[in-house]
């Protein structure tokens, strides 16, 4: 028998095997692979730790910002309120100053008007006794005029303390 080169190809080919055989080579092809293996597990699983925590620290951050937002909502509606109140109470005191000033100033008007009235009157009598001597100094004598006079003067006094009264 003829020992050709494909022979020779196929005894060293076993005789490879053979080796890679003898030497375990295949075993720590598989401990490599199931190493590599074992290690992208823990990569996975760590990653669907990490996954998780964010998700949870997503939840909690969004519950923090609702809250957040509810309260400052809460917050400003308070002021709107308060400053509705405000508003409200400030114009009622303006207008409570304004009838106080109102009701002032018509008083003032008033006793003004009763002031200038009574001056009036005491100037009308002033005048009127002044004509009424006058007149009485012109054409009457003088024992006629001490009488009317201390009789017209009695009767202005009369009116008067009417008038005051």
């Amino acid at each position: 028998m003829a020992i050709d080169a494909t022979f020779w190809v196929a005894v060293s080919f076993i005789i490879f095997f053979g080796i890679l055989v003898y030497l375990k080579i295949p075993q720590k092809i598989n401990e490599i692979l199931n190493k590599l293996i074992l290690d992208i597990k823990n990569e996975i699983d760590e990653s669907e730790k990490l996954r998780t925590e964010a998700k949870t620290l997503l939840y909690n951050a969004q519950n923090k910002l609702d809250t957040a937002q509810s309260v400052s909502n809460e917050i400003l509606e308070q002021a709107k309120k308060d400053s509705d109140k405000l508003v409200i109470e400030l114009n009622d005191k303006f207008h409570r100053t304004s009838e106080i000033k109102k009701n002032l100033a018509e008083n003032k008007i008033g006793q003004m008007k009763e002031a200038a009235i009574k001056e009036i009157k005491d100037t009308s009598i002033k005048i009127a006794v002044d004509s009424v001597k006058k007149i009485i100094t012109t054409s009457v004598d003088k024992s006629k005029l001490d009488t009317l006079f201390q009789k017209n003067l009695d009767e202005t006094k009369e009116e008067l303390k009417k008038i005051n009264s």
